[in-house]
């Protein structure tokens, strides 16, 4: 079974094994159905995470939800019809890390992200795993950082695309190790993973979820994984901490938005649903499978978060002079 199968099977397992459906309690959603946008495509994390979420609200709520995925315009497409939307919680976007940082990324999305979206929740996160190509002789980052900054023509890394967390990340490494990789920017980590495991390019920093299920094989290898602490699923994978960059970490991350003026308690409703949705045991284990960690926040805690998301992204890019496509 491919990648797109399984996530897939994993989505509608998950929403089969969500608790069973309660009575819906008086006011919203009054019946009407549910409309969750999925600004990407079918098949990978982010419509998982929208198909539980979907699956969880019309199981919680008696009402029916329809997930669409309004693909196009890095996400911008699908992320406009929320905007646009009526704030009556019966339009949520279900998104990632992209929506925090999309005007620092794309010229044409001209809205605030704090501001013209109410958070309702944030859900899951997966931290990057920085790899290397199998045919490469170094097997730790000290290595690498060695052999770049002996021989900078020999080495560059890919970048999955431009204002990603992976992009972020690549571009701290260069600030944090001095090795001033050159970066190659892809349409997407298919195509980057191909170069890799083909030697085009050496290095690549992207969600483990992508890349750990390639390192069997040996064609590429883990460095190290972004995270405070190791991936149960990789143990033997050290923190990029431990391989000498303290401090050092990335995640890709998902939630959920409504339109801005959506009622507080709606967004409260949906933010304590998917805090009730991610401490349920059998979800915690399938999403661990997927190398993804289940997220339990308020809405306080998630509005924190992603103000410093948006920080640390602004100063990476301005490090490097990143201008809006």
């Amino acid at each position: 079974m491919n990648r797109r199968h399984l996530l897939a099977a994993t989505a509608g397992g998950l929403a089969t094994l969500a608790s069973p459906a309660v009575q819906a309690q008086p006011g919203w959603p009054h019946g009407r159905p549910l409309r969750v946008i999925c600004p990407w495509p079918p098949g990978a994390a982010n419509d998982m995470l929208a198909r539980l979420t979907g699956a969880r609200l019309q199981e919680k709520l008696g009402a029916t939800a329809v997930v669409e995925n309004r693909t196009g315009g890095a996400g911008l497409i699908g992320t406009r019809e929320v905007l646009n939307a009526a704030p009556d919680g019966y339009t949520l976007l279900a998104s990632a890390f992209n929506t925090a940082v999309m005007p620092l990324v794309l010229r044409s999305a001209n809205f605030d992200p704090q501001t013209d979206l109410e958070v309702c929740a944030r859900t899951a996160q997966a931290p990057l795993v920085m790899t290397i190509a199998g045919n490469r002789p170094q097997r730790t980052l000290a290595e690498v950082v060695a052999a770049a900054k002996a021989r900078p023509q020999d080495w560059s890394i890919a970048v999955t695309s431009l204002g990603a967390a992976s992009h972020l990340a690549t571009i701290e490494f260069n600030r944090r190790t001095g090795a001033n990789l050159e970066m190659v920017a892809y349409r997407g980590t298919q195509p980057a993973l191909q170069d890799l495991m083909a030697g085009n390019v050496q290095l690549l920093i992207d969600p483990s979820f992508n890349l750990l299920p390639h390192t069997e094989g040996g064609r590429i290898r883990a460095l190290g994984i972004a995270s405070k602490e190791r991936s149960p699923l990789a143990p033997t994978v050290p923190t990029m901490g431990e391989a000498g960059l303290p401090g050092y970490e990335f995640q890709s991350w998902y939630g959920v938005w409504a339109p801005k003026g959506t009622p507080a308690e709606i967004c409260q409703r949906v933010n304590d649903l998917m805090q009730e949705t991610m401490r349920d045991p059998v979800i915690v284990q399938r999403l661990t499978q997927q190398v993804l960690e289940p997220v339990t926040e308020s809405i306080a805690d998630t509005r924190r978060f992603i103000a410093g998301e948006i920080v640390r992204a602004t100063e990476l890019l301005r490090s490097v002079n990143y201008q809006p496509e």
